[in-house]
């Protein structure tokens, strides 16, 4: 769960969303995850005892509809917002920094994965040139016929290509965690030390 929701202000928010109108679990998920612009989106672990305990609390309930349980703030919980009213402005204040912050943070990763990315298929693509120009610098006897193209170095510039397409591709979807993202550096990087060692 983000910093920003600590010491109870996630069930702050989960009254304020359901303030607007009857929500089920999987809808006030995705409205989180929109207000943190899908850099964060809590897990139905954190969001479903949430409820549950607001209910207990009488703050909300809920009606089955389609086999889900839509949940709709009760008189109880507009009058707890109305008393935290300052509390849930400075949340908004909050939450508006800490989405700043993880923007630029994911656009400093993203930069710096676009970079290595970059930087591996310059050395991959001048290795390969390396390899071309050193089987063409051989002595080849006046009879031979030009080499032609090893299948496995253009497979190896065809996977090169979609590794590339696709790598950038899920960073830009904004399918990896900031983990998984700071994990993905330190495996272009390895590979990256790896094929130096290999064609040294």
């Amino acid at each position: 769960m983000t910093a920003v929701f600590s010491h109870g202000r996630l069930r702050l928010y989960l009254l304020k969303l359901l303030d607007d109108g009857p929500k089920h679990g999987y809808e006030l998920i995705r409205l989180l995850e929109d207000r943190f612009l899908g850099l964060y989106a809590p897990s139905a672990g954190t969001i479903y005892p949430r409820l549950q305990r607001l209910e207990v609390e009488g703050l909300v309930t809920h009606t089955a509809a389609g086999g889900r349980k839509v949940y709709e703030i009760t008189e109880a919980g507009r009058a707890e917002l109305r008393q935290r009213a300052g509390e849930l402005a400075t949340l908004e204040a909050d939450i508006t920094a800490s989405v700043q912050d993880l923007s630029t943070l994911a656009g400093e990763i993203q930069t710096e994965v676009r970079g290595s990315v970059r930087d591996l298929k310059r050395e991959l693509r001048e290795a390969a040139r390396q390899t071309r120009q050193a089987r063409w610098d051989r002595p080849v006897p006046p009879a031979a016929p030009a080499p032609a193209a090893s299948p496995l170095l253009t497979e190896f510039d065809q996977r090169l290509a979609a590794f590339t397409m696709e790598v950038g591709g899920l960073v830009r979807a904004h399918r990896l965690s900031d983990n998984q993202l700071r994990t993905a550096i330190r495996v272009l990087d390895g590979a990256l030390d790896g094929l130096r060692r290999l064609l040294r």
